[in-house]
């Protein structure tokens, strides 16, 4: 786990300890990005994706792969990047894994035709496991479970080719959740899937259109709705998209 470091947020003044996030490498190395040490922290007022992303190299097997930037969200309302000590990194090479969208649909397919949804109704944390597991069976996704293994990648649901990520908080999904849940889908090649009780934080919406992470909300009743285009893909063809 990554050292805790105080850091004060440039626009409130407000303290934070902040840990960097560990990402695992294809091989199943743990890689966290090192920090620059005396660095000054920036608040981001304008996003762009070059720089969002740092190029490291695994020292274990060689493997290039872009990696998010350190942030964090304030209480105040700013979104915070950390800088990155470059110098430490790996030297620079040609990436092998692009960065590239979890689908890709080379056209429009026909809709599947399913029978109505029954939805589950969520009064705790694990109806709402539940509800997003009846869904992506009712998509059609074979396999699906519980996963073993959340607290190794946060994956709360497996299926055939599958991973998902469900939030039943009451605070908007995060952005560094939508990264969690897209590096996984690539280092297992699975389409991904994320269910959110309160929606998503302005900047994860963003960055789930970047990457074509499928979002959905759910309510009480536990009907799932798509919020972007890629869980409307989802929904009209479910596993045939991939």
């Amino acid at each position: 786990m990554a050292e805790s470091v105080p850091v004060r947020c440039p626009a409130c003044r407000r303290e934070h300890a902040f840990s960097t996030t560990t990402y695992p490498c294809a091989c199943g190395t743990p890689l966290t990005l090192p920090l620059l040490r005396g660095g000054i922290p920036v608040e981001i007022r304008h996003r762009s994706w070059d720089d969002s992303w740092v190029s490291m190299r695994c020292p274990d097997c060689g493997r290039q792969d872009q990696w998010p930037q350190p942030e964090f969200g304030c209480d105040c309302g700013s979104v915070i990047r950390m800088p990155v000590d470059t110098a430490a990194l790996a030297p620079p090479g040609p990436a092998t894994a692009a960065l590239r969208p979890l689908t890709a649909v080379a056209g429009p397919p026909p809709p599947v035709r399913r029978p109505p949804f029954r939805p589950v109704t969520i009064r705790t944390a694990r109806d709402a496991l539940t509800a997003a597991a009846q869904y992506l069976k009712w998509l059609g996704f074979a396999g699906v479970r519980v996963a073993g293994d959340h607290a190794a990648n946060g994956i709360d649901l497996r299926g055939d080719d599958l991973v998902a990520q469900i939030d039943p908080t009451t605070e908007p999904t995060a952005l560094r959740d939508i990264e969690c849940l897209w590096l996984n889908c690539l280092n297992e090649d699975a389409v991904g899937a994320f269910f959110s009780l309160a929606g998503y934080a302005h900047d994860a919406r963003l960055r789930a259109d970047q990457l074509g992470v499928p979002l959905f909300v759910m309510d009480l009743t536990g009907t799932p709705q798509p919020v972007n285009d890629a869980a409307d893909s989802l929904m009209r063809t479910g596993p045939a998209i991939t």
